[in-house]
């Protein structure tokens, strides 16, 4: 890509304009030409170009976006610790969540619940608590402490005739008995995305996350948050425990704290955390972590103006609007005889495509349906996500309700054509013969 304009939009080195539904990687929420943006970065590199958070020292503004994502959070009086990229504040949750039970006295708490399908980031810890396999095998991974717990997708892993609740119920009483099988004395913390993203954007059912948050309280578990894709607005909430009805220990944010235009994260770390860790930390020593670029003054000052952007447009209020929009625009592709599930919340959605709708039959994955979709949406100037054969949307903050059904539009005429090929056309025809 050349250059973006008109906010949504990006060109291509043939001047080729594409409407952009995921905000690049789930991250440019403010859309790719925002000039308070742009400002702010330039106003803080003549300022301060550069300057570290070590050695007790910080900037004014590092520490002003750490009071102002403070009061936002979930969680009271919390603190909150940057870093660069959503992978290194996964990495710093673990090690905070180590810190913590080192510090209560219970050292041997080092594993970590992590479930099917969720995706964590790319580094040897993050890509090890993902449960996606792709991110496995090539290097050896995951790392010994990761306990894998099933996924919360009712679609997917739901036995037939299962109400949503009795599938929750199944779920608690699988996490009750991988905590009684592993020990509770050895598990340090569960984390989860409010909906997993990359994994498929799937939306657990109602009721699970405080069930689960209940069962990990009882044990001493911490609960951690990735919210890299779902906070600062995406589920329709400033985060997405809020959205759910949990609150956690410790978030993970990154991705829209800055709406994309400058690499920062952070973890938010709840009190009944920091104060531990705070008061053993005599005995235990200092929290020896931290990076080069952790609050750099660039990215604090374009998060700080990306944050006062998202309060005048009431965020969480403009995200259900434009949400409803998208999910009202999209329920006619139900219909489609590609389409198995639709689902989402706030301003995302996940459009699952299969075999047979009846039986939730999946394509082969050498077909490729789900890229070819995702081809024929992008030669129809709409760029998407496909993930094996779901398709992603995750637009920018900035689209108007015209574009919203537009983006609607044509990934139904991406899906009919690609319905006409063979061999679908044809093993439709012969389905419908055989019944």
């Amino acid at each position: 890509m050349k250059r973006g304009q008109d906010h949504a939009y990006v060109f291509d080195e043939h001047g080729q304009r594409y409407l952009e539904g995921m905000a690049g990687l789930w991250c440019a929420s403010l859309g790719f030409s925002e000039s308070r943006l742009v400002d702010a970065a330039l106003r803080q590199m003549r300022r301060l170009p550069y300057y570290h958070t070590f050695n007790h020292r910080s900037t004014d503004v590092a520490s002003l976006l750490a009071a102002k994502v403070a009061a936002l959070a979930p969680m009271r009086d919390a603190r909150v610790f940057f870093a660069t990229s959503g992978s290194e504040a996964n990495d710093s949750m673990v090690k905070l969540a180590w810190n913590f039970h080192i510090a209560r006295g219970e050292p041997a708490r080092r594993k970590i619940l992590a479930r099917q399908r969720g995706f964590h980031g790319s580094t040897v810890m993050g890509a090890s608590l993902s449960g996606l396999p792709n991110m496995h095998a090539a290097f050896g991974l995951p790392i010994p402490g990761i306990v894998r717990l099933e996924c919360p997708s009712a679609y997917r892993h739901a036995l037939p005739g299962e109400s949503d609740a009795a599938f929750v119920d199944r779920l608690v009483a699988d996490l009750e008995h991988t905590i009684e099988r592993e020990g509770a004395g050895t598990i340090a913390a569960f984390i989860a995305e409010p909906i997993i993203g990359a994994g498929g954007v799937l939306v657990p059912p109602e009721g699970y996350f405080p069930r689960v948050q209940a069962v990990l309280r009882r044990h001493g578990i911490l609960m951690l948050s990735d919210e890299i894709i779902c906070g600062f607005g995406r589920t329709g909430e400033w985060f997405g425990a809020q959205s759910f009805g949990f609150e956690p220990d410790m978030m993970a944010c990154a991705k829209g704290l800055s709406a994309g235009y400058a690499p920062i994260s952070c973890v938010v770390v709840a009190p009944r955390v920091y104060e531990v860790i705070e008061a053993e930390s005599g005995r235990t020593g200092g929290f020896g972590h931290g990076f080069t670029y952790s609050g750099h003054p660039l990215g604090a000052a374009v998060a700080l103006e990306a944050l006062s952007i998202y309060e005048q447009m009431d965020l969480p209020a403009h995200a259900r609007r434009l949400g409803e929009r998208l999910h009202a625009s999209l329920a006619p592709l139900t219909a489609h005889p590609l389409v198995g599930e639709i689902r989402g919340k706030g301003f995302i959605a996940g459009i699952e495509l299969v075999r047979n709708r009846d039986t939730r039959e999946a394509f082969d994955p050498a077909q490729g349906v789900g890229a070819q979709v995702e081809q024929a949406t992008r030669e129809r100037g709409l760029i998407v996500r496909n993930m094996g054969d779901v398709i992603a949307l995750s637009p920018p903050y900035v689209l108007d309700e015209a574009q919203v059904e537009w983006m609607a539009r044509t990934l139904g005429a991406a899906l009919d054509e690609v319905a006409a090929r063979d061999p679908w056309k044809a093993a439709a025809a012969a389905r419908k013969e055989a019944a």
